[in-house]
């Protein structure tokens, strides 16, 4: 298939358009810069300039491919209103340009915030409905496109994706600990987040690509409940440093940004996701990725 990947140089797309190019797909990239453009040519990928508010060069993208993979956010955490509009404005575009075609729309979303007090299934609906909602709704906007033509595929990835290269939450995690001294876990630590390593999660958004039908919701999860302690030990023992409680209270102090997630739990399910698609993880724990020093080398 030709596959139009947005957020191509990104994190997760990085690894996504490696996953595509490996398995024969040939893929046209959404780039912001000309850095981002060399990168894409230097993997074989075909280069489309533009960005999430240019929706022209978001429909040109969408009609020119056999799929979308919707990978890209602004993650304006200071104008969340500007983060949200810009999603849902991006997923629509796509999404009515793929009505009555039957081709894939597969897009990325988030495990925070589905539930609480349990680990989230594939079957949880999203409660962020409309655009005023986290991403703007958008895993639901795009989920009513399943009726209408479009394979609407939607992936949502574990709070952290690891490995070496992260900058996600494990990430201010880490910058955390070297900045206070100490690596903390809020109150006893017993949150927990999923993870998933960054290759599992490329594989599994190709093989959703490829085999799951619309409609599907996709847990790229391959722990389902890692504890905050735990992770703030594994940091602990790989900076060399002290690992202690913080208080709730303290926590946004101690944190910074990633505090507000820092007291939450964020588990899922991904057994449904494995039956669907064969989906079986391979790549090291999350443990495993700051013990080899994924993280301490910066």
């Amino acid at each position: 298939m030709k596959v139009f990947v947005t957020g191509a140089t990104g994190w997760i797309g990085s690894a996504t358009v490696d996953e595509l190019l490996a398995a024969g797909h040939d893929v046209i990239g959404l780039a912001r810069s000309d850095a981002s453009a060399a990168a894409l040519e230097a993997k074989g990928a075909t280069v489309l300039r533009g960005d999430l508010d240019d929706l022209d060069s978001l429909r040109h993208g969408a009609l020119n491919a056999d799929a979308v993979v919707h990978l890209a956010n602004k993650h304006d955490w200071a104008n969340p209103a500007a983060t949200n509009a810009a999603e849902r404005g991006a997923v629509e575009t796509i999404a009515d340009v793929l009505v009555g075609t039957d081709r894939p729309f597969v897009l990325a979303a988030g495990i925070s915030g589905l539930v609480q007090g349990r680990p989230a299934l594939e079957s949880d609906r999203s409660p962020a409905v409309g655009p005023d909602s986290p991403r703007g709704g958008s895993e639901n906007l795009a989920l009513d496109y399943a009726d209408k033509g479009v394979r609407v595929v939607g992936v949502r990835f574990a709070p952290t994706v690891h490995g070496v290269g992260d900058h996600g939450f494990t990430s201010f995690l880490v910058a955390a600990a070297r900045r206070h001294g100490v690596s903390g876990h809020v109150g006893d630590g017993a949150h927990a987040w999923s993870a998933v390593h960054l290759t599992d999660a490329a594989r599994l958004v190709r093989l959703g690509l490829e085999n799951a039908p619309a409609g599907s919701l996709l847990h790229a999860v391959a722990e389902e409940a890692v504890p905050l302690r735990v992770i703030a030990e594994s940091i602990g023992a790989a900076l060399d440093l002290p690992v202690a409680a913080v208080a709730p209270e303290d926590a946004a102090a101690h944190f910074g940004f990633v505090a507000r997630f820092a007291g939450l739990d964020m588990s899922a399910s991904s057994a449904r996701t494995r039956d669907l698609l064969g989906w079986t993880p391979s790549g090291p724990t999350l443990a495993q990725d700051i013990a080899a020093g994924a993280y301490s080398a910066r």
